[in-house]
């Protein structure tokens, strides 16, 4: 015969079952109406209780941090957008030879208004080795895709927009 283990626990009719071990269960706990054989889950003698509701106040008061919240974002994107009205992103460049490399990149600025684009060749050690300035609208749309060619004065690793401004 072998010993058992003694962290397997084994089914001792003596033994007390885990409510009782943990002083959940016995003699002095409540059950709900019609269901004698259940724990009440609310049951305040175990020293769980529920999560308090939050007041009317404390609801209004969540409600205006929120409102208040989206209100100061909206403010930041709106004054951003007035301090730096035109904005570009490169999409891609392609060299299409030892003296040329042509750039696309899209402009995004208010409809009607017009912009000036620096767009820079560089070669593999970041030197510039051709520039352009592109005029840029004015467009129905918010934003316009441009593509330029830039001849360079030797061998472009890369093509970007360097800078656009409002003339």
């Amino acid at each position: 015969m072998t010993d058992q283990d003694p962290a397997v626990p084994t089914s001792d009719a003596n033994a007390p079952d885990l409510a009782a071990r943990y002083g959940r269960g016995g003699a002095g706990t409540r059950h709900r109406a019609g269901h004698p054989g259940q724990d009440d889950p609310w049951d305040e003698g175990d020293g769980v209780r529920p999560r308090p509701k939050l007041s009317v106040g404390a609801r209004i008061a969540v409600g205006l941090a929120l409102a208040a919240g989206v209100a100061i974002a909206a403010w930041f994107t709106i004054v951003d957008t007035q301090r730096e009205p035109v904005t570009f992103v490169d999409v891609g460049f392609s060299v299409e030879s030892p003296e040329e490399v042509r750039v696309t990149f899209d402009v995004s600025m208010p409809p009607g208004t017009e912009a000036v684009c620096t767009v820079t060749a560089l070669s593999r050690n970041f030197a510039e080795v051709g520039a352009v300035d592109v005029e840029v609208g004015p467009e129905s749309g918010r934003t316009t895709r441009k593509t330029v060619t830039i001849a360079t004065t030797e061998l472009a690793t890369t093509g970007v927009v360097d800078h656009c401004d409002q003339p």
